[in-house]
């Protein structure tokens, strides 16, 4: 498997929960192939790795996998929402961005930096 199959495979177990990002899995997949614990080899372009008998030993010695634990009280049906409302507000500003005026670019940056602060008022808010 590929370092980018991986990070979706990932992904996908926790259900979304966890996506590490590239830079974060390369460096890791070189820290275990230093180790022995991991192997490499180039195919079509890619590097695949797979795990040596050192590395299967260590896994099954390890923790529980780690996509469970972070996907772990996850309520998922609120993640979708916040997902959907981020990306429709980035959405809307790439908009503005790419066919507004000066102004109305001013304006968008604005907004944006208004609700970064009402985000963080609603934490700073006593129950």
């Amino acid at each position: 498997m590929h370092g980018y199959e991986m990070i979706q495979e990932i992904a996908e177990r926790s259900g979304g929960a966890w996506k590490p990002s590239p830079g974060s899995v390369y460096p890791t997949l070189q820290l275990l192939e230093d180790e022995g614990l991991i192997a490499s080899e180039s195919e079509g372009g890619k590097k695949l790795f797979s795990l040596t008998e050192a590395g299967r030993a260590a896994a099954e010695e390890g923790p529980d996998a780690p996509w469970e634990e972070a996907s772990r009280g996850v309520d998922f049906e609120a993640l979708g929402e916040i997902r959907q409302a981020g990306f429709g507000l980035m959405e809307a500003f790439g908009q503005v961005w790419k066919t507004g005026s000066k102004d109305q670019r001013e304006k968008a940056v604005g907004v944006i930096n208004d609700a970064r602060k009402k985000l963080y008022l609603i934490l700073a808010e006593e129950d």
